[in-house]
């Protein structure tokens, strides 16, 4: 073969392994699921996301990290974390496992929030819009050949992301006011936006923090039931504990209408359809038996 052909081929070999390297996809890791379901439908088949809390059975307060999770997590090119200080064994890791040009999206930051606010920050439907938008931006700068792709699937899943904003809303409408309890403040942000009146917050944040509440608040929670100064009971099906079940039993005894929420999305759900289903379980409960 002369200089010149084998010039060419080399030029060639450069090229397909040009064309392989771009097509390979970004890869994103998000800390929970709720964030990596969202990556996944702006990335489509140009992302490869993994999701580090996936278990809706598990107590993410119990989560352990393994050297698995350290290994996806230093390939990553994009990173997604709720901060906050809901997930702080992630900052850790990122620390632990860099890689130089990552892009590390911190939702608390978009937010605007601290730790000491409310961590449960997917439950106000205001920031998975921004979350979905900051997350198909760095898809597009991490990817321009695919960056009007990553555009494309953005408004379609902001087109889905407002049907819950709508569903809030109409709520909001209806039950603006009313009186709930809640043995953790996971739904609180959800709540806020439907305009519900929250009681025991205290309570509420001394089961977050994994503290004993005082007897007063518990007191106070059981008299809510009891006298039905409240209109419904949301708990926490994720995180168990004798006072929890108490809590339950006290409110089914004196026909409360109990709502489950979870914190992580359940598998083979959207986003969208597991906020629209909550939603539609507290409609179901504050409209009372016969709806």
């Amino acid at each position: 073969m002369t200089a010149t052909l084998c010039l060419i081929a080399f030029a060639a070999a450069l090229g397909f392994a040009g064309a392989a390297q771009a097509a390979a996809p970004v890869k994103l890791v998000a800390a929970e699921n709720f964030y990596g379901g969202i990556a996944q439908a702006i990335g489509g088949p140009d992302a490869e996301v993994a999701s580090i809390m996936s278990n809706p059975d598990q107590d993410p307060h119990l989560f352990e990290t393994s050297p698995s999770v350290v290994r996806e997590l230093a390939d990553a090119q994009i990173v997604v974390l709720n901060g906050a200080d809901y997930d702080p064994w992630m900052e850790k890791l990122i620390a632990a496992a860099p890689r130089p040009g990552r892009v590390v999206i911190n939702v608390a930051d978009l937010m605007g929030k601290k730790p000491g606010d409310n961590p449960h920050l997917w439950y106000d439907p205001a920031t998975m819009p921004k979350a979905a938008q900051a997350i198909a931006d760095a898809l597009g700068k991490a990817d321009p050949a695919h960056a009007a792709d990553y555009a494309a699937r953005l408004q379609a899943t902001l087109a889905d992301l407002a049907k819950v904003q709508e569903r809030a809303k109409a709520l909001r409408a209806k039950w603006a006011g009313t009186p709930v309890t809640a043995t953790e403040p996971v739904f609180g942000l959800m709540a806020e936006a439907v305009g519900l009146k929250m009681r025991n917050q205290s309570f509420q944040i001394a089961m977050m923090n994994d503290t004993e509440p005082s007897a007063k608040d518990v007191a106070a929670f059981e008299d809510d039931l009891r006298h039905h100064k409240v209109k419904a009971l949301l708990y926490n099906k994720q995180v168990s504990s004798k006072v929890t079940q108490r809590l339950i039993d006290i409110a089914n005894k004196a026909k409360v209408p109990v709502v489950a929420v979870t914190e992580t999305q359940p598998a083979d759900m959207s986003f969208q359809d597991w906020m629209l289903g909550e939603l539609t379980a507290l409609d179901k409960a504050l409209s009372g038996p016969n709806s």
